[in-house]
């Protein structure tokens, strides 16, 4: 009877879990797409048309330039807590807690802290460098804790096999258990992207909300949720906000699609 129970409770909470996220999709569909009209995305933002093509170009330059700077750093720690670092060693149990408490801190403290260092103190202003780098310390946590994961996850025992047949740390790491580990990885990047994609507290601090494409790294801008943000939040343009919310769900949809996809094929060897 307990089984059937546990059993009835993991269907009711699935479907749950799916319902709230079809309702979610069919009410931003249902409210947004009526709404997606051409002038909304040309290129040039005006109070006539509020144009979100150059907020879509701003967070697509926003995500590059996080994952590029978070993902190498992240996996490389993740590589050196999991087969290089003593697990016993108090740094690495220092590391891990720092992690761990980096991950809870609510992203409106990450958006102080860029505001007074990157805006403030290295005199960036409201910037692209300013809102890439203060994400990029957001997304850190999400990539080392994912690869940390994966790496566990993948065992010794082909770590073992590797080592046997002669090859070395390094060459088993990467020829080895990255590839084993890689679904798992690309999984907390992928987390990691989402995260920047939603993220509105700690841009509007540092990337600030110019509405023009920004043309250096030291010029603001806004990503597609700061724009739905600031739309929705004037109550002048709240069907755009609406239409500017189906763009981004589409765009989030693309990018895990395309995550999922590379890591289905590094998972059977690039075939």
């Amino acid at each position: 009877m307990s089984s059937k129970l546990l059993k009835g409770l993991v269907y009711a909470s699935t479907l749950f879990t799916f319902g709230i996220l079809g309702y979610l999709i069919f009410y931003i569909l249902f409210n947004g797409v009526a709404y997606l009209t051409p002038s909304l995305f040309e290129w040039e933002y005006s109070t006539d048309n509020v144009s979100l093509m150059p907020a879509l170009i701003t967070t697509l330059y926003v995500v590059l330039g996080t994952l590029l700077i978070a993902t190498p750093i992240g996996v490389f720690t993740g590589f050196y807590l999991v087969d290089y670092a003593n697990r016993n060693n108090p740094v690495v149990k220092a590391i891990s807690i720092a992690t761990d408490t980096l991950a809870g801190i609510p992203s409106i403290i990450y958006g102080l802290f860029g505001f007074l260092f990157f805006v403030v103190y290295l005199e960036w202003q409201f910037s692209l460098a300013a809102g890439i780098f203060t994400v990029t310390i957001m997304s850190l946590p999400v990539i080392i804790r994912a690869t940390e994961e994966a790496l566990i996850a993948s065992g010794m025992s082909i770590r073992q096999a590797s080592y046997a047949l002669g090859a070395g740390k390094l060459r088993t790491l990467f020829n080895v258990v990255l590839p084993v580990a890689m679904p798992g990885i690309l999984s907390g990047v992928i987390l990691a992207t989402g995260k920047i994609i939603g993220e509105t507290a700690a841009l509007i601090f540092t990337l600030g909300t110019a509405t023009q494409l920004p043309q250096s790294l030291f010029a603001s801008g806004r990503t597609l949720s700061l724009h739905m943000y600031i739309l929705s939040n004037e109550g002048l343009h709240v069907n755009e906000a609406y239409a500017t919310a189906v763009v981004l769900l589409v765009f989030v949809i693309l990018i895990n699609g395309l995550s999922t996809l590379i890591s289905k094929r590094l998972s059977r060897g690039g075939k």
